[in-house]
């Protein structure tokens, strides 16, 4: 289980001796939830169905949910594996149809339960909208940009309408049997003859228009994820009236037969009411996180802790003191992007996202998000080095990255063959300690020769780890549902068990779908990430 060169090592690191008995009554923690979960890992597309009800989607959380329409209360319609759904609209027979983003297909649910593919080997599925006739179409965007139609019995294989439109987003068929929707890419609404393939521009002047919908009038609404608006368009003239206004990161909207409105927004997890006349808008359902991801503890100045929290659609800060959340920024509506990890060295931070392939740098003295670098492979984790450069842990390659920190460009191997690597710790010798996923250990690398020494080995599936002032490495151990205390004289105590940690992702993804992270306070409270409820909990030293 433990390597010879624990002790030495840990001790090196936290620059003091531990006597050996130091674990002894070592068990003594209390499990407290710190910052509530909520009912969803992000939230996509919305719709209403003949009979009033709301669902919604959800890329990440690999399900389809209910939404009760006056207390909000939420429960899972469709869960993993077929769940997984950028958009959804229900057919005119009662059936259901959704695209599975992330799987590149699409799903059909049959009145009757059954459940159909429709298209598959389609990257980027990611629309979805019924003719007024029973037609059924979909789109690609970010992974591809096409627009299909789909034979809603399976019978047929996907037509091929149009390509390179822009990104046309979240869509809907107006009054004269036209497709509307948004360009993405080009702040544009257009409409789409699609038996005839022509594109008209109705609209423009938008910063990032991600869906429009139909009210029983013929007015086209639009949502605005970048500015958080959502606008009343007059399709005769592409005269734009903004109605309502919330945080950025909205994702799509519903209109109900009543002509009730509600939109969601990534970031909070949020199912919101739009009153179309007044501009006031009800959440529905919320939540502190979105996600809950990559975790790091930072002390200030002022001896003050905070927790930084990667929340794939935003970058969170929680102050252990009060329990406030604070929010650093957020997708769309500031210069970041999809950061689901975060490492810190001292007060010196870096972010990572494995599905947006980046690396960014913080400063958290001016609070200012530094640019965005992509062409990352699977990036889990980023730790700010001395002298300015940046090293990043790329999972897919097994391979840890240096990059220099005056020419992002310039990215060489630090050391490479290491088995799934993960969450990076500096070490005060000016080495770094990996947890190595696949492998169930945790490696020191010597930054100048790309030595690699295994320092604890056995793990079930760490992710998250973090080392106490006292030389006591912490250690979520996904793959048992656990978290592991290992001091430095090479004892090992599980502090916390059937932890509501390892969310599941596909079987074909990443085996880390959503990184578990842990942190550890000045006090020996063990913070840690709930990806299975978006939830932050800690284990609290008593």
């Amino acid at each position: 289980m433990l390597t010879k060169k624990l002790t030495a090592t840990l001790m090196m690191s936290a620059g003091l001796l531990l006597p050996a008995h130091a674990a002894e009554g070592v068990s003594g923690y209390t499990l407290e939830e710190v910052v509530p979960g909520s009912a969803f890992h992000g939230i996509h597309g919305i719709t209403f169905t003949s009979d009033n009800r709301i669902l919604a989607g959800s890329v990440l959380g690999r399900a389809i949910y209910e939404i009760d329409p006056e207390t909000g209360d939420t429960s899972i319609f469709i869960d993993a594996p077929e769940g997984m759904a950028d958009d959804l609209e229900e057919g005119p027979n009662g059936e259901l149809g959704w695209t599975a983003f992330l799987e590149g297909k699409y799903y059909l649910r049959t009145a009757q339960g059954e459940t159909l593919t429709l298209a598959e080997g389609l990257s980027g599925l990611n629309s979805t909208a019924w003719s007024p006739d029973g037609r059924l179409f979909t789109t690609q965007v970010f992974l591809g940009d096409a627009l299909y139609e789909l034979d809603p019995a399976g019978n047929a294989p996907p037509r091929k309408i149009m390509e390179n439109m822009g990104g046309l987003n979240g869509f809907d068929f107006g009054p004269d049997g036209k497709l509307y929707g948004p360009l993405w890419f080009k702040g544009q609404v257009a409409k789409v003859d699609v038996d005839t393939a022509e594109l008209e521009i109705i609209a423009d002047g938008f910063d990032v228009p991600a869906a429009v919908n139909f009210d029983s009038k013929g007015n086209l609404w639009v949502v605005d994820t970048a500015r958080g608006d959502v606008v009343r368009v007059d399709v005769a003239t592409g005269e734009k009236t903004v109605v309502a206004s919330v945080n950025p990161s909205i994702d799509n909207l519903a209109i109900s037969a009543t002509d009730e409105l509600v939109i969601t927004n990534m970031a909070d997890n949020a199912v919101i009411r739009i009153n179309t006349e007044t501009g006031e808008s009800t959440p529905l359902t919320s939540g502190a996180l979105a996600v809950a991801a990559d975790l790091a503890m930072v002390t200030g100045e002022d001896g003050k802790e905070t927790l930084l929290i990667g929340d794939l659609f935003s970058f969170r800060a929680l102050d252990i003191a009060s329990g406030d959340v604070s929010e650093v920024g957020r997708v769309f509506g500031s210069n970041i992007d999809y950061p689901i990890s975060v490492g810190a060295n001292g007060t010196d931070i870096a972010l990572a996202g494995w599905s947006a392939g980046m690396v960014q740098r913080y400063d958290m003295e001016s609070g200012e998000l530094g640019e965005i670098h992509h062409n990352f492979t699977t990036p889990l984790d980023a730790l700010p080095l001395p002298g300015g450069d940046t090293l990043v842990s790329e999972y897919a390659r097994g391979a840890l990255v240096r990059v220099d920190g005056s020419d992002w460009s310039k990215r060489t191997d630090v050391a490479t063959e290491l088995a799934g690597p993960s969450t990076l710790l500096a070490l005060e010798n000016g080495n770094v300690l990996v947890s190595e996923n696949l492998s169930g250990t945790i490696s020191e690398i010597n930054l100048e020769t790309g030595e690699k020494t295994v320092i604890v080995e056995g793990l079930a599936g760490p992710e998250g780890f973090d080392q106490g002032a006292d030389g006591t490495l912490y250690v979520a151990e996904v793959g048992a549902k656990q978290i592991s205390l290992i001091t430095a004289s090479g004892e090992k105590s599980v502090i916390g068990t059937d932890l509501p940690i390892g969310f599941a992702g596909p079987e074909d993804g990443l085996p880390i779908y959503v990184p578990t992270g842990l942190a550890v306070s000045a006090a020996g409270d063990v913070y840690f990430a709930s990806d299975m409820e978006a939830a932050i909990y800690k284990l609290k030293r008593q």
